[in-house]
């Protein structure tokens, strides 16, 4: 793989990272497009029994998608495609059959929440925050967070964050059940082994057929609501708002918006 996403066995678990610290291990296309390649290749490695998604750094898991490089960008990625490439990655975490857990070490924010969100068990450092911005940058909440928000805690609860954009500490991620628990940030990774080899030394079969009867339940969510949230979210990116929302970041300054 590239350095920008890591793939390592170790001991019948897959470790995935992704590599872009200076970045806040934002997604890129091309870091997109390798996280998706890592997960497939994690999910059908015999000697694999377990996966764990982390970001590299101390800061962020995920910051979601790259946000300079959304500037005059008005399209997913392309005329060739119908659809979002972030479709693709939320497809591959609903139908993996091996366990994977999520090992959020710093925020994660936007897209890079619902991938956390989207694995089957999700742990925080206690000093890490999450949350979806997509409207302070003036998007629909289009690549998965509208489907594994409401899931998680509710349509109330999910829309006060979703539609606000507020990131929320560990400790009340876990109080409210969006995640399933919050750890000392010190002891992150080895809890997360520790769960991972617990998870590997079950038998497999039995694991993943169970993981996948309820997964079931999240593809149908998934299936029903995915592709009027993408067409939403391709909709506000050719916004005025959405432009205005990426130079006001740029040049951290307020916003001034239309609803244009």
């Amino acid at each position: 793989m590239s350095d920008t996403v890591l793939l390592e066995n170790r001991e019948g678990v897959s470790w995935i990272t992704i590599n872009r610290p200076d970045s806040m291990n934002a997604l890129d296309p091309a870091t997109h497009e390798k996280l998706r390649g890592a997960l497939q290749a994690a999910d059908v490695d015999p000697d694999t029994r377990a996966i764990v998604l982390t970001g590299a750094g101390h800061k962020a898991f995920c910051a979601g998608g790259d946000v300079k490089g959304m500037v005059g960008e008005t399209s997913f990625g392309g005329a060739d495609r119908v659809l979002s490439v972030g479709r693709d990655l939320i497809d591959i975490l609903t139908r993996l059959e091996k366990p994977i857990i999520a090992a959020v070490n710093g925020v994660a924010v936007g897209l890079g929440a619902t991938i956390a969100l989207m694995c089957d068990i999700t742990y925080l450092a206690d000093t890490a925050r999450i949350g979806d911005r997509h409207v302070n940058v003036g998007l629909v909440a289009g690549d998965g967070g509208a489907a594994i928000w409401p899931m998680l805690i509710g349509p109330s609860r999910a829309k006060e964050f979703l539609m606000t954009g507020r990131l929320m500490p560990a400790e009340e991620a876990e109080r409210i059940g969006l995640v399933s628990r919050s750890v000392p940030a010190a002891e992150l990774l080895d809890t997360v082994a520790a769960l991972a080899g617990e998870l590997a030394a079950l038998p497999p079969y039995a694991v993943r057929a169970t993981k996948l009867s309820i997964n079931k339940m999240m593809q149908l969510q998934v299936a029903q609501l995915m592709d009027l949230s993408l067409a939403y979210e391709h909709l506000s990116m050719k916004s005025a708002d959405h432009q205005e929302a990426l130079q006001a970041f740029l040049e951290k300054r307020p916003g001034t918006y239309t609803g244009r």
